[in-house]
């Protein structure tokens, strides 16, 4: 498996500036801003941390977004991916990710243990090395992220699910002889009734 995080900035309410403009996209920042308010008081828009664990062999890509990447939320994410890639008859049993905090972490290591999950890590300032996660979050950015004018950030993040299964199970991959990623899971519960 390949892990990775992808740092979107959040779309202020009424949509963001790649559609109305910047000048528009601006307006919308500020009212948005002047509505919301962080933990600390100050205004919030700020970014949504896009986690994302896809399969080696069958590009089958499990993703959540979350407000930070802290090693809490990247260990709760994996515990969910891991029973997520269970239902599918897929065990987890190596993890590459890049150098970050959250993976560099004792939390990280003694969860990926826990989970018998040997977990690796990229030589530093190579993304290449994690090269299918990365391309899957270009591909994602296109086909979700910045498809289309969303109204606000709720309504982006509530697409996701809807693209996230048009990936697996309907989209064709070129590394997959141009079948969907969901075609190279042989052992699904309940494929072969």
């Amino acid at each position: 498996m390949h892990v990775d995080v992808k740092k979107l900035g959040n779309i202020p309410d009424g949509g963001g500036w790649r559609y109305v403009g910047r000048h528009q996209g601006e307006k919308h920042r500020a009212a948005t801003q002047s509505k919301s308010r962080n933990a600390y008081g100050g205004p919030k828009v700020g970014y949504a941390f896009v986690h994302t664990v896809i399969d080696d062999h069958s590009r089958v890509a499990y993703t959540e977004v979350h407000d930070d990447e802290t090693a809490v939320t990247a260990v709760g994410f994996l515990h969910r991916a891991v029973d997520w890639f269970a239902d599918r008859g897929v065990t987890i049993e190596r993890v590459l990710s890049d150098n970050g905090g959250a993976y560099r972490s004792y939390l990280w290591r003694d969860n990926c243990e826990a989970l018998s999950i040997t977990s690796k890590f990229t030589r530093p300032y190579r993304p290449q090395t994690n090269g299918k996660v990365e391309r899957f979050h270009r591909t994602m950015a296109d086909g979700w992220a910045y498809a289309r004018c969303y109204t606000s950030e709720q309504e982006r993040r509530d697409a996701l699910a809807g693209w996230l299964h048009q990936y697996n199970h309907h989209r064709p991959h070129t590394a997959c002889d141009n079948q969907p990623p969901f075609s190279r899971l042989i052992n699904v519960p309940g494929q072969y009734t």
